[in-house]
């Protein structure tokens, strides 16, 4: 017995490995601090699961559309209309269990074997993962430190060949905060348009944002018809367990998403769709405190990382991640990331887990009370100056 070639390239999502690890921990009695998974602290608002429950209580638990509830289509349709300023069909929407299956289609109805595809590194792990599982050859961009994690769009243009199907971007970005300026997108959106490069954009945590306003790729001319958005509730909403999000589609693409959607999910539950639609109809008060709580704390653990000898740290503008440089540090990142959960009681991500780029940096999460993340703070100065 064996398992097939397509399945052996699957990657992972380190943070899953290291949370697990964690949970083992506290039940052996150790107390530990979790800054390693990318989940909102706060609970769901009280609306939306208000709107969730009663939607059980109606009988909201039977299977629905394949593409999801046309009213929900319709809704995410104007909602995305209206923050990127572009016309978007209620038929053009997807709803998926979660963001990573938008990957996943996508991917999977795009990418041949030989087909290449651009991809940020570091960046979230699933996209090469997938690009593997599908055969497409992974053609990594390098975000760099020295230019705040972005990219130098001179290098994108040396990269796309003949053989580049798709692009993938993120903005703001997992897992270093790095947002792309909008003169970039403009320059990005004319290559895809010149090459035939299909693009699809992450905007996952596009109302995740600190000083700027949010600029999506797909307000450029000649990119709608060849984009593929990304986004959910998840990170807004903090809605993680709820597996709800959704991608906008070229109407070229929605009829093989669908049946991939049917060979696989079916459709997306019925009653969580009715709390998206609380969600997005709803009082945006929680956002934008959820939005506040995150930036006070960005300020203050990005103050505190670059005040422990060996350790410094990029003010990230998006998301709610810090990606720390600790290469001045007498251990590889791999091994502080291990020894810092096992000694220290602080969970965080080795950069490895994020590409080749990430090596020699950490991800911690600030998604996490003031209170844990100055106690956090406590134990890396401490453990950094024993070493």
């Amino acid at each position: 017995m064996s398992l097939t070639h397509a399945v052996q390239q699957l990657g992972t999502e380190t943070a899953f490995k290291v949370l697990a690890k964690s949970k083992q921990l506290e039940a052996q009695g150790h107390d530990i601090v979790h800054l390693e998974i990318g989940q909102p602290d706060f609970p769901t608002p009280t609306n939306i699961a208000e709107a969730g429950k009663k939607a059980i209580d109606d009988g909201w638990t039977s299977y629905g559309p394949t593409c999801g509830n046309p009213e929900f289509r319709e809704i995410i349709a104007q909602h995305v209309s209206r923050t990127r300023g572009i016309y978007v069909k209620g038929s053009q929407v997807v709803v998926t269990p979660g963001g990573k299956p938008v990957m996943f289609y996508a991917i999977l109805a795009l990418v041949e074997k030989g087909d290449e595809v651009v991809y940020p590194d570091p960046g979230f792990p699933i996209y090469k993962s997938l690009i593997d599982f599908a055969g497409g050859k992974a053609v990594p961009l390098p975000l760099l430190e020295t230019n705040d994690f972005s990219f130098d769009v001179d290098k994108l243009e040396g990269l796309i060949s003949d053989n580049t199907k798709l692009l993938i971007l993120n903005s703001p970005q997992n897992p270093t905060g790095g947002v792309l300026k909008k003169a970039d997108l403009e320059t990005i959106a004319a290559l895809c348009v010149k090459h035939d490069v299909v693009i699809l954009t992450d905007e996952i945590y596009s109302e995740l944002l600190y000083d700027d306003s949010f600029e999506s790729i797909t307000q450029f001319d000649g990119v709608p018809e060849r984009s593929i958005i990304l986004d959910g509730f998840s990170k807004t909403y903090s809605m993680t367990g709820w597996r709800l999000g959704y991608g906008v589609f070229p109407e070229w693409l929605v009829d093989s998403i669908e049946t991939l959607m049917v060979n696989s999910n079916s459709c997306t539950a019925s009653f969580t769709q009715i709390a998206g639609i609380e969600a997005l109809t709803g009082p945006q008060d929680s956002v934008r405190q959820m939005r506040d709580a995150f930036h006070k704390r960005r300020d203050f653990f990005i103050d505190g990382l670059n005040k422990i000898p060996g350790i410094s740290c990029r003010i990230p503008k998006g998301a709610f991640y810090a990606f720390a440089n600790v290469t001045q540090l007498p251990l590889s990142s791999k091994e502080l990331e291990g020894r810092l959960l096992e000694e220290a009681g602080v969970a965080c991500l080795a950069g490895d887990g994020f590409g080749a780029q990430g090596r020699g940096f950490i991800r911690f999460s600030y998604a996490n009370s003031i209170e844990n993340i100055g106690e956090a703070l406590r134990r890396l100065d401490l453990f950094v100056r024993a070493l």
